[in-house]
């Protein structure tokens, strides 16, 4: 008996890398049910984008709550989201044990846009008070989050659930990724030109209204996909519960896979340095290039290669295999951020091609992990994938918290460096120290980041394993 997991079962570590090695290459996936499967992502990549984007700015800026009280609105929401996502990850398993598939869940999900445009439409009365407008920012956060949950963990669960092999994944994962890359684009473009530059409330609310139907319609296809690419299997009727309650399984999960627990342990860096950057794009635009407009610019540049490299990525992966081609991603990820603290002194040129450079990188820190969480699953002993939805609710909790922590740790340096928060038509002049948050806050402290993500990266050793029992 494994004294690690009490049962008869070798660790996943130990098991021999052809036993983990399934086959397949997603060529036999049907492309229809695929691409209406990727298109639930595009709704997704509104919703990650535009708070993590824009809210701490519409915080600070238009509602004139201070940076430390901004940056805490949005942490604890989703600190929340540490014991949700593992909850709803539990209850997508029972659903698919006894009712063969996930999609009530998944469709409860699709009622995220109300929630989403309520985020921002702060009353006038709520508005006057920057006290009661964080906690009402906060509030509906966490709704919005918990249905952005029910949504997202079900629909991560896909890949896992389908019988298709370690290339297999990550086509399937690759069409998302290109699709989430086009909702992200859509979002990260358009919510700062129909916000304008945060001087109303108003302009936040149809902002809002314009991307919350274009979320719903696209989420609503995506459960479409997923029912046809996972035709459900004779549900049992009753639910799995030998694998114990939510938080006992996120215990178990991370105590028995250890490819997992280095996964988690490095994504957990690599979202907060992708929302650090989010967070951060509005400020640096405004306060070090001088132009507040040029955030959709860079947000194009940030987001927009991904379209092209997704495709490169993908094939780059079944030579390299996937494994070095992330931490190359991380490695010229953190060059990338320092490049930028050249600001405006170097012309925009730079700031650019900076952004180019994280935009190519940031293709393949998604496309990525998110392919190798099946692996770890697959590799883990037989009856794992009865439990999907308990490792995409640890690995979206993950997500997650790195969302929190990005805003959060720029909002921390903004208040040291004393910026000052405005409010809606106000013209504040900023100091020298917070001119040096802004800057330091937007470059040198992602690089750290993504330099400590890529340390803890190449301690995975599964994809080794899987690339060398399939010759790759």
């Amino acid at each position: 008996m494994n004294a690690a997991t009490g049962s008869e079962a070798p660790l996943p570590d130990e098991r021999a890398p052809a036993a983990v090695a399934d086959v397949g290459d997603g060529a036999e996936v049907p492309r229809p049910a695929l691409v209406r499967y990727a298109l639930g992502s595009a709704g997704m990549g509104v919703y990650v984008t535009v708070p993590g984007l824009l809210l701490l700015y519409f915080l600070t800026d238009t509602l004139g709550v201070t940076p430390w009280l901004a940056g805490l609105a949005l942490l604890v929401p989703k600190a929340v989201d540490i014991v949700l996502h593992p909850y709803v990850g539990s209850l997508s398993d029972r659903e698919r044990a006894r009712r063969g598939s996930r999609l009530r869940l998944l469709t409860a999900g699709c009622a995220l846009a109300p929630a989403f445009v309520a985020l921002f439409a702060v009353p006038g009365p709520v508005a006057d008070r920057p006290w009661a407008a964080a906690l009402w920012v906060a509030a509906w956060f966490v709704v919005a989050n918990a249905l952005f949950a029910a949504y997202q963990v079900p629909y991560l669960a896909t890949p896992t659930d389908m019988e298709t092999g370690y290339h297999g994944r990550t086509r399937v994962l690759s069409f998302r990724m290109v699709v989430l890359t086009v909702g992200i684009l859509v979002g990260g473009a358009l919510a700062p030109l129909l916000a304008g530059e945060g001087d109303s409330v108003g302009r936040y609310v149809v902002m809002a209204l314009v991307l919350g139907v274009f979320t719903v319609v696209f989420q609503y296809v995506g459960v479409g996909g997923v029912r046809d690419l996972l035709p459900a299997p004779a549900p049992t009727g009753k639910a799995v519960d030998r694998h114990g309650p939510a938080l006992a399984q996120v215990r178990d999960v991370l105590r028995r896979n250890r490819p997992f627990r280095v996964l988690v342990s490095c994504y957990l860096l690599v979202s907060t340095t992708t929302h650090l950057v989010l967070a951060g794009l509005p400020y640096y635009a405004r306060h070090e290039l001088d132009r507040p407009g040029f955030t959709t610019v860079l947000m194009a540049a940030f987001v927009a290669p991904a379209l092209l490299t997704t495709p490169l990525w993908f094939r780059l992966s079944r030579t390299w295999g996937k494994q070095r081609c992330l931490l190359l991603c991380q490695g010229f990820f953190a060059a990338g951020a320092l490049g930028l603290a050249a600001g405006k002194t170097a012309g925009l040129v730079v700031p650019v091609l900076c952004t180019l450079v994280l935009g190519v990188c940031f293709a393949g820190l998604q496309l990525f992990p998110f392919s190798m969480v099946p692996d770890t699953v697959r590799a883990a002993d037989g009856d794992e994938t009865g439990r999907t939805g308990a490792y995409t609710g640890v690995w979206t909790a993950t997500e997650a918290t790195g969302a929190a922590a990005g805003p959060y740790l720029y909002s921390a340096a903004l208040a040291l460096g004393g910026y000052a928060a405005a409010r809606a038509g106000e013209e504040v002049t900023q100091s020298g120290g917070a001119h040096t948050a802004i800057l330091l806050g937007f470059t040198l402290l992602p690089a750290l980041l993504m330099a400590a993500a890529l340390a803890v990266q190449s301690r995975y050793r599964l994809d080794a394993e899987l690339t060398r029992a399939r010759g790759v």
